[in-house]
């Protein structure tokens, strides 16, 4: 629900009226002619879900079970090696540039161990900072 005073009036929204020249109409026209295709005729193209709800309405229609639809087959994937991709790509660089072709592993990096944080030093006072942090105590008795 809205108030009266937050009701715009829809034709605020409307895009400024713009005048074409038949010019610009039959440029329009012909690049949606060139941009559109007809060959998508395809079966990989079909719109397989809407089939498939369309079936699944027409069969509650009837008041009938709907249709076991079959699953696409899945292929497995291949798995890539990417390490021995890298090093087959690198040989295959090297051996064209005619380089020697070898490559050798990377030799492992020692890892360090950490040192422990070093505290830092406490900061001295000074004699006025101490007075001013005792000047609003009573003086100790011994």
């Amino acid at each position: 629900m809205r108030w009266p005073d937050e009701i715009r009036d829809p034709s605020e929204l409307l895009p400024p009226p713009v005048e074409l020249t038949d010019e610009e109409i039959d440029s329009a026209l012909a690049l949606m002619d060139t941009m559109s295709r007809d060959d998508l005729d395809d079966p990989e193209f079909r719109d397989t879900y809407t089939e498939a709800l369309s079936q699944i309405l027409e069969a509650k229609r009837e008041h009938r079970e709907p249709p076991k639809l079959e699953e696409p087959e899945s292929k497995p994937g291949q798995i890539v090696d990417l390490m021995a991709a890298l090093n087959e790509s690198v040989q295959q660089a090297r051996a064209s540039r005619g380089e020697d072709a070898d490559v050798h592993e990377l030799p492992k990096k020692k890892t360090a161990k950490k040192q422990p944080a070093k505290k830092a030093a406490a900061k001295k006072t000074t004699k006025k900072a101490a007075a001013k942090r005792t000047s609003g105590r009573r003086p100790r008795s011994a």
